[in-house]
């Protein structure tokens, strides 16, 4: 018989309360679908954040660090870009852009296969994207885009921020690849 696992128990109390949410639109309508929807998302990336943590915690301590400052800053970036826009208002086309960012981090990582010095580029190559967006937007939309009360220099000053942030991770990720467990 297979042993049971604390991470199999929290996989298994994700579904239950996954399955309970969804069951219950059954019985009433104070659960919407969107709702529904929702906390399912909400409960998996909660179950993928443990799966991570545990995972992390087989990795060097540098690397660690220079992960969690490579997240917070996608993190980051989503949030102020959902929120409230970077470049002008969050309806501007312009901050759709902020995507290759993502992209550039998922493909790069998985390519790299989580690896120290693969991540180091990943993230050089991440920072690079983040100081191209608002100079290419700056180029298509030179007069139509809404920089808004920050203007140019404000969004050039903010993309730099992420970019910092990249850049660090990947210094790290780099040093990451002379340590040894």
């Amino acid at each position: 018989m297979k042993k049971i696992t604390k991470r199999s128990i929290l996989w298994v109390v994700i579904a239950a309360f996954i399955f309970i949410v969804f069951l219950s639109m059954l019985f009433t309508d104070e659960v919407s679908l969107g709702e529904a929807v929702a906390y399912g998302i909400i409960l998996l990336a909660a179950g993928g954040f443990c799966e991570l943590w545990q995972w992390l915690k087989t990795r060097t301590k540098v690397y660690r660090i220079a992960f969690v400052v490579g997240l917070a800053g996608a993190l980051l970036l989503g949030w102020a870009n959902g929120a409230v826009g970077i470049i002008g208002s969050e309806n501007n086309p312009a901050n759709l852009m902020y995507g290759a960012v993502f992209a550039v981090g998922l493909i790069g990582s998985t390519m790299a296969r989580f690896k120290p010095r693969g991540m180091a580029h990943t993230l050089y190559a991440a920072a690079l994207v983040q100081i191209l967006i608002p100079a290419v937007a700056l180029f298509i939309w030179p007069a139509k885009a809404s920089w808004g009360e920050a203007g140019v220099i404000g969004v050039f000053i903010v993309n730099s921020f992420f970019a910092l942030l990249f850049v660090v991770s990947a210094l790290l990720f780099r040093h990451a690849t002379h340590e040894r467990n």
